[in-house]
């Protein structure tokens, strides 16, 4: 207890300049407020992420990596919806609009590209094995991707998206909470919880949920108060250092508000529960391509006051278009319920080529957007040969979907891995 307290003072002593600086109106420049609320928000998440962890033993298995992943995102979606109230507010021709695609885009591949790899690399290192293996109950995770990502094809043909997509989005999302829903209470496990929150279980289940309620109400308060300087010190940055204010906000903002969530499941994997880390991962990428792409229409109707769309640009268009083709080639890899360490090198090799390429044609729009557009094939044509290779284990994976009852009572935090030991 005494460690978890002092990490929550850290935490929060780390919000605490770009708290300051938010209330009091200092002015410290774009690039000390770029730092003092990235630290911030990335101090928040890693609040929220142990109030989400600590209820773990309260809300089943299932249910409980849908919660986790959907907070411990929350600092994305904080900073993503403030770009499109921005774009509402200032019209469908400002650079806003851009920043939001970009910003939503790059999230979305930093987590497969980059975080999934991560996992794998190090479960290997650890002795776990080449590949980290999913349990059967996580075929309805890979279903609703895929339907998400299919889905996401249908927004690239029509260059916008408006608030129909919200409304198919979120529904795609709340049918994945109730095929995930479970049991109120998880089995108890004699092994150690993963992180810190794992002192909170020596307390009164009324102090468990008191302590829980209080980190959230607290990391709320700082992502409330750091996410629009946050924001408007990242556009700030890049044209006072000369740099490319898009690929800054597409890149380097998603590293800072994913960060909780990484963290949380790379914890996983260092106590053993690889499956449940991936499945954590999984469950990010699915509410990021479903809830935060669906909201953005809305929160770009807020900001302009009326109904609204938000528009795709030919660069957008092709971001996204990538981000698709990309989800759907992770998604291949990951038909046979396994992410092995090839497929981990896979990813992460075709994600550091396309950032790399985008910084290398930063100042040539054309040339990226058809370097965008070839690599989207790229992924496309790996993806069909792959569907094609497991068309069975598809057809397999989506049986098991559709047939797993979504009551299935609560598991033990541990119940995937000794699965997969079985297996």
């Amino acid at each position: 207890m005494r460690r978890f307290l002092m990490l929550v003072a850290l935490a929060v002593l780390a919000a605490l300049p770009g708290v300051g600086i938010r209330l009091t109106g200092l002015q410290v420049g774009p690039i000390g407020e770029m730092v003092a609320f990235g630290a911030a928000i990335l101090s928040a998440g890693f609040l929220l992420s142990w109030g989400a962890e600590a209820a773990e033993r309260h809300v089943s298995l299932g249910l409980i990596v849908a919660v986790v992943a959907l907070v411990t995102v929350l600092p994305e979606y904080a900073v993503d919806l403030y770009y499109a109230y921005q774009a509402g507010k200032a019209g469908p021709d400002s650079q806003y609009v851009h920043y939001a695609a970009a910003n939503m885009t790059g999230a979305n591949r930093l987590l497969v590209g980059l975080a999934w790899p991560l996992l794998v690399a190090l479960h290997w290192l650890k002795g776990g094995g080449r590949a980290i293996a999913l349990t059967r109950s996580n075929a309805v995770e890979i279903v609703v991707l895929l339907v998400a990502s299919l889905y996401a094809f249908l927004i690239v043909l029509k260059d916008t998206i408006t608030l129909l997509d919200f409304a198919v989005l979120v529904a795609i999302f709340a049918a994945y909470v109730w095929r995930v829903r479970g049991g109120s209470e998880a089995e108890e496990d004699e092994g150690e919880e993963p992180g810190p929150a794992a002192a909170l279980n020596a307390l009164t289940p009324a102090a468990q949920w008191a302590s829980m309620a209080a980190l959230t109400v607290v990391a709320c308060g700082i992502i409330l108060v750091s996410a629009e300087p946050f924001a408007e010190a990242m556009v700030g940055s890049g044209r006072l250092l000369g740099l490319n204010e898009f690929l800054l906000i597409q890149w380097l903002a998603p590293l800072a508000s994913e960060a909780p969530a990484v963290t949380v499941a790379i914890l996983f994997v260092v106590a053993g529960r690889a499956a449940s880390g991936l499945a954590a991962l999984v469950s990010d990428k699915i509410n990021q391509w479903t809830l935060l792409v669906g909201m953005l229409p809305l929160a770009m109707s807020v900001g302009a006051g009326s109904l609204t769309a938000l528009p795709l640009d030919a660069r957008q268009a092709e971001e996204f278009f990538l981000t698709a083709a990309q989800s759907l080639f992770a998604l291949a890899l990951l038909l046979r319920l396994r992410l092995g360490l090839w497929s981990a090198l896979a990813l992460a090799g075709l994600f550091g080529i396309q950032v790399g390429l985008a910084f290398w044609y930063r100042e040539d729009e054309a040339r990226t957007v058809a370097t965008l557009t070839a690599l989207a094939w790229v992924y496309l044509g790996l993806a069909a040969v792959l569907f094609v290779l497991n068309g069975r284990r598809l057809l397999e994976v989506v049986r098991v979907a559709v047939s797993v009852a979504p009551s299935v009572g609560p598991r033990a935090p541990g119940a995937a891995e000794a699965t997969e030991g079985r297996r």
